[in-house]
């Protein structure tokens, strides 16, 4: 069995293992939700929500066709936890931590499909980078874990519901899963600054970027030094990631401000509205019926959704980095420039170019998407329609409450996006291609009128 995978890993590009991999941890992940032990003993879970749930779950989405908290057991919610693993630092990233703890050695083949996951320029250190983010995440899960449980001891009857309801809140927080299983999200908690404060950390620790968080940890290891210099990456995708969560917290309340947060205090409107612009990134958890936000709302988390959280990341979406190139250039090219310099540094051309085809593509996807789902699923509005979508393909988990009343069609709809949105575009681009080619020869180039 190994000889065949092995013989069939080698005809394929790193981008096309990528997706088997994913694959298979679907696969493995829906034969474990399927398990008698996984469930509780009243649970009826078909084989088309258990697939859902399981993509759902690998993709750390958290868009689901049925209630987890009834679903799972308590073994089962460690088993749970542990395919969100799969999605939160990636498959081939939780594949490297299990091939060193079996002592197997990591082989040039494996590096560069690490390094393809995590969109890395180089597959230089891949390794030991790996190493760093699981055992940084699975701290920061710990950590989140005992202190949740710890605080949740006033909330829950007996301290093992409330480190079970912990435990599984801090992973879910840390690899924005958006998975809960109090049975209502964060609502019962809306009132607790503290603990929606400790979940946006945590949001904020799993979509800001791996590498970030490692350039961070070095720049603390540094500090005093002046020869520690932050990359471009990191600067620019820290600069968008924290504007974007201002902005957004800011029209989210004055959007709100004379309608949903009407009977509310300042201090509960702003607290809220900093949630969701946070939340919206990939995080996916909610502190409210979503179907009480006006549409103005609605919409302005549908496109932080479709931006969705930063490369190497546990989120999707198009990614913030991708957002941010192209509103530099489109500005610079206005201004006559024909470059795009930013903090002393000028952006590579093709990296400009890559940030429109993601753009482009995740674009033509989700119409497509919003286009069948409206014709395949009549009962729900357009409104509805394109905040599903644009939450499955930035793998958020935010819903007006229509995922459980999907089609079969409908839910494979939105599985795919899920998927892809997972995955990246270039990898789901790539995937189609196979291995790139060398052209021998090019024709003579000839302008062409644009725009």
């Amino acid at each position: 069995m190994n000889n065949k995978i092995e013989n069939l890993t080698k005809r394929l590009s790193a981008a096309q293992i990528i997706v088997f991999y994913y694959l298979v941890a679907v696969v493995v992940s829906t034969i474990l939700l399927l398990l008698p032990i996984t469930q509780t003993q009243n649970a009826e879970l078909s084989f088309i929500d258990g697939v859902f749930i399981s993509i759902s779950a690998v993709t750390v989405t958290g868009l689901s066709t049925a209630d987890v908290s009834q679903l799972l057991s308590v073994p089962g919610t460690f088993i749970f936890a542990i395919i969100l693993q799969f999605g939160g630092i990636g498959v081939m990233a939780f594949g490297t931590i299990l091939w060193l703890v079996s002592g197997r050695k990591i082989g040039l083949r494996a590096r560069i499909l690490m390094t393809t996951e995590q969109n890395s320029p180089t597959f230089s250190g891949i390794v030991r980078f790996i190493r760093m983010i699981f055992f940084f995440f699975v701290m920061i899960e710990l950590l989140g874990a005992i202190v949740f449980g710890t605080y949740f001891l006033k909330y829950f009857p007996t301290w093992q519901e409330a480190y079970l309801q912990g435990f599984f809140a801090s992973v879910s927080a840390t690899t924005n899963a958006g998975f809960d299983i109090t049975g209502k999200s964060l609502i019962p908690f809306a009132h607790d600054y503290f603990v929606l404060t400790l979940n946006i950390v945590l949001f904020i620790i799993g979509s800001l970027g791996f590498p970030v968080l490692m350039e961070v940890s070095q720049w603390l290891r540094h500090k005093g030094k002046m020869s520690f210099r932050f990359s471009l990456f990191t600067k620019i995708t820290t600069a968008t990631f924290f504007i974007l969560i201002v902005i957004g917290a800011i029209l989210i309340y004055l959007f709100e401000y004379s309608h949903f947060y009407v009977e509310t205090t300042w201090h509960q409107s702003f607290v809220h509205s900093l949630f969701y612009s946070t939340s919206s990134r990939t995080g996916g958890m909610a502190i409210s019926d979503v179907n009480q936000f006006s549409v103005p709302t609605i919409l302005l988390l549908c496109i932080f959704m479709f931006i969705g959280a930063s490369p190497s990341s546990a989120g999707g979406g198009i990614r913030t980095t991708t957002f941010a190139v192209m509103l530099l250039t489109i500005y610079n090219y206005a201004k006559g420039n024909r470059t795009i310099k930013i903090f002393k540094r000028e952006i590579d051309e093709e990296d400009i170019i890559k940030s429109f085809i993601v753009f482009t593509t995740g674009m033509i996807l989700c119409s497509v998407a919003v286009v069948i789902l409206e014709c395949i699923e009549s009962a729900f509005s357009l409104t509805e329609i394109l905040f599903e979508v644009s939450s499955a393909f930035g793998t958020v988990g935010l819903s007006l409450g229509i995922t459980p009343e999907l089609s079969t069609a409908g839910k494979v709809v939105i599985m795919t996006l899920m998927f892809i949105g997972k995955i990246g575009m270039f990898t789901f681009l790539f995937s189609m291609g196979g291995k790139p080619l060398k052209h021998a020869y090019h024709y003579p180039k000839e302008r062409i009128i644009i725009g």
